[in-house]
């Protein structure tokens, strides 16, 4: 089960790319999988999910243990939509042991909800090169 102690969305995007990478760092695929809107569409696994299909995977990959780094370049708020451009390094370990490494930029879609808590709505990472991952 999720522990969710210490999970607090601020309400400024800039300054949620911390809590993403604890949180995704964690292996906690469900706790991550709640930063999300219920519709939203993630492009981690390479290809666009959205809901159970989602929420699955993330439980599946974060539990492998890959460990991500990112640092925000850009931020683009308007309302309650606001845009991150975000450099990232990803590391993910392989069956044999080693670790596929990745490095790109995302774009990040967030949507403050009634509550006053940013949720990503679409994350697209673009590594500089394709990768079997």
């Amino acid at each position: 089960m999720s522990n969710l102690i210490n999970f607090d969305i601020s309400e400024d995007p800039d300054k949620l790319n911390e809590l993403f990478v604890r949180i995704f760092n964690s292996g906690d695929g469900a706790l991550y999988d709640s930063m999300y809107t219920e519709d939203a569409i993630s492009n981690i696994s390479g290809a666009p999910l959205s809901g159970t299909a989602r929420t699955a995977f993330f439980k599946e990959f974060l539990a492998s243990g890959p460990k991500i780094d990112s640092k925000v370049l850009q931020t683009y708020t308007t309302g309650d939509t606001s845009l991150l451009i975000v450099d990232y390094s990803l590391d993910i370990p392989t069956p044999d042991g080693q670790s596929v490494h990745m490095h790109g930029t995302c774009t990040d879609v967030l949507i403050r909800n009634e509550a006053g808590e940013w949720r990503l709505a679409v994350d697209r990472p673009v590594p500089e090169e394709q990768h079997a991952a």
